[in-house]
């Protein structure tokens, strides 16, 4: 293959997003070991919820795109599909090759994992195929998919005794779920509010295109603060260091301020600008989660 057909398929999995994308499934397997037994994960199990969580998340971006290509020729025609560097098909391809990398991972390290996982594929997928077209709260999907991705990571960690002997769930793993479902709503709503153009042409409802992007930027703001206090109670919880505490109450704030100019300027220039500040923020979250763990445990992987 070319290389601008490889590039095509990087394209398909949101490289903006990857940081975000990465330190969530790292820093949800670090922390499941951590409270549960005050120490770290084997290093490959580490290595493999990571990743395999990672091709879940980006599976869901390319069938996305693969549902929205008319939409996406309005809204961001440079897009792999809309533009045509990639068929449907291959696009399609890929998204299921992603998949079944995330299953296998998932299978192996544990089977309450798998479910977590095949929950999340269904939820996103209703979204992607029905509900960003019949409903202004398709957005309801999103998040609880998403809120699925570190829950099932946790369960490859640190399994609930479901279907594999384990010390149940720890009540950090429901909070961290409950943190990521709620701020993706904001997330997401940001997303929409920047392709209000083309949704509102094509007649996609969501929430910015049916109650227009100033309600939107105060609903976004309200998940926000809800994540930022649940972001503090993560770290309580889970018994996490004074450096976590401090950057989820620093950048708690500042994604809070950044919320609140959406509110006073709620165009769809800003709404893109705070999808990818919120996108930075939960990034350097989970960066402060991973780096406190490890220093808290003396970073044995290291030597």
């Amino acid at each position: 293959m070319n290389t601008s057909g490889w590039r095509a398929y990087v394209e398909l999995l949101r490289p903006p997003l990857a940081p975000m994308d990465l330190a969530l499934p790292a820093a949800s397997a670090l922390l499941a070991s951590f409270a549960v037994t005050g120490g770290l994960p084997p290093l490959v199990p580490f290595l493999i919820a990571t990743f395999g969580a990672y091709c879940a998340i980006t599976s869901s971006y390319v069938y996305n795109d693969c549902c929205d290509i008319e939409l996406d020729k309005v809204g961001m025609p440079e897009r792999p599909l809309p533009s045509s560097q990639l068929s449907k098909r291959q696009a399609l391809t890929w998204s299921l090759l992603l998949l079944a990398v995330a299953a296998l991972a998932a299978l192996y390290l544990n089977p309450e994992s798998f479910l977590a996982l095949a929950g999340a594929i269904s939820i996103i997928t209703i979204y992607s195929a029905w509900a960003k077209r019949r409903t202004p709260f398709s957005w309801i999907f999103v998040g609880l998919s998403f809120g699925l991705v570190p829950l099932g990571v946790w369960l490859a960690i640190e399994p609930a005794g479901i279907l594999k002997a384990g010390p149940g769930l720890h009540p950090a793993a429901l909070i961290l779920a409950a943190m990521i479902c709620i701020t993706d709503w904001g997330f997401t709503n940001c997303d929409a509010s920047r392709d209000v153009l083309g949704d509102t042409e094509k007649g996609i409802p969501t929430t910015p295109a049916t109650y227009g992007i100033a309600a939107t930027a105060r609903m976004v703001l309200l998940f926000w603060v809800i994540g930022v206090v649940l972001s503090i109670a993560l770290g309580l919880s889970a018994g996490l260091g004074w450096l976590y505490l401090a950057a989820a109450v620093l950048a708690g704030g500042w994604i809070l301020l950044q919320s609140l100019d959406f509110v006073r300027k709620p165009t769809a220039e800003r709404g893109n600008l705070l999808f990818y500040q919120s996108a930075n923020y939960r990034a350097v979250l989970f960066a402060a989660i991973i780096l406190d763990i490890l220093i808290q445990t003396a970073m044995p992987w290291f030597g």
